[in-house]
């Protein structure tokens, strides 16, 4: 069977890295057909617009994109374009493993963690005005005197469909993959209204799940320091957005970072997976950035199309690789560039 699967080389270093990693998973031997698809800052300057309706079109399609890194303008320019793919394609599920390799430097051992985090709502759903804008001056006034003036708004706004179809996903993916344990994370205890509706609905869909999955809460900053202290006591968590997104780095620390840290964005029925690290411009064309996350996205990828002995495999070849330090990325003790660590995986899969 061979899948059609939309491939999106993305800027900065990430032409390099989906290249490397196109590479290892057809070295895995299962049939790919790459539709070649573009976003990010090189296409804005061709096209006008850093997301073109083809690569919507392309993932729509095809269900199914692996894609690399995309530089986000920090401020100013446009919205990110990674936001920009989950809102438009629905990718409400944001799944981030977080699992340490011998060989990798950490400070922690034998972590294997899963965050999910909700992507559509919360702060990042763009819902912004700027200073004295009308807008943001009606807010003002209904507020009564909680805000002051001249303040630019951010609204937070959290649904009950969407606080129900994160966490049952946090619980289906649970059951599926044998954990035992969820744990919610809000600020509850401050967002009373929007946090609280998270825990409302999760202990909702908690009680579907007794005698299978085990369920708590935590807060997040004191999620923060638990992670830090006792990592092993968690499983997989589930969090709304701006939290999840936060925590999901945090938890890269733990396992030696962002180099080693895949990511997946799920819908009803599509999936695009991309690492959790940025484009890293500066080191564009040096064949230097390690490939790790983005050949374990793929790993996810494989997963996800069925393909679960290939995956196994993979991850297997990376792990080897990585403890071995001879073929590996500066970040990762080595000499290796971006070339020859994927070069060196594929042959562990030969």
């Amino acid at each position: 069977m061979t899948y059609k699967i939309t491939l999106v080389p993305g800027d900065g270093t990430g032409p390099e890295l989906a290249e490397v990693t196109a590479k290892v998973v057809e070295a895995t031997g299962v049939k790919i057909e790459w539709e070649i698809a573009h976003a990010g800052v090189d296409i804005m300057e061709k096209e006008g617009t850093p997301l073109p309706e083809s690569t919507l079109k392309s993932i729509a399609k095809n269900k199914v994109a692996l894609k690399g890194p995309i530089t986000t303008p920090i401020g100013t320019g446009f919205r990110s374009v990674n936001v920009a793919i989950r809102k438009e394609l629905d990718l409400y599920s944001c799944l981030r493993p977080c699992k340490t390799y011998p060989g990798v430097k950490s400070k922690y051992s034998d972590i294997d963690l899963v965050v999910v985090r909700e992507n559509t709502e919360d702060l990042y759903a763009g819902v912004e005005y700027p200073e004295n804008s009308e807008e943001a001056n009606k807010i003002i006034d209904i507020s009564k005197g909680k805000i002051r003036k001249e303040s630019a708004i951010s609204i937070k706004p959290m649904s009950v469909f969407g606080c129900e179809r994160i966490v049952r996903f946090a619980f289906d993916h649970a059951v599926k993959h044998n954990r035992k344990k969820v744990t919610a994370v809000t600020k509850a205890n401050i967002m009373k209204c929007t946090d609280g509706l998270f825990y409302k609905v999760a202990r909702e869909v908690a009680k579907e799940f007794e005698g299978k999955v085990e369920y708590e809460e935590r807060l997040i900053d004191n999620m923060c320091m638990q992670l830090v202290q006792k990592p092993e006591l968690y499983d997989v968590i589930v969090l709304p957005n701006l939290y999840g997104d936060i925590l999901s780095d945090l938890c890269a620390g733990l396992v030696g970072g962002l180099g080693v840290a895949p990511g997946a964005n799920h819908g009803k029925d599509c999936a695009v997976f991309e690492a959790v690290h940025g484009s890293a411009p500066k080191y564009k064309g040096l064949n230097k950035v390690n490939p790790t996350a983005l050949i374990l996205s793929a790993k996810l990828m494989l997963e996800y199309i069925g393909e679960t002995d290939a995956a196994k495999r993979l991850e297997k070849a990376v792990s080897e690789v990585i403890s071995e330090k001879k073929q590996v990325t500066y970040d990762l003790g080595g000499n290796a560039g971006t070339k020859e660590m994927g070069q060196a995986i594929i042959d562990k899969l030969k």
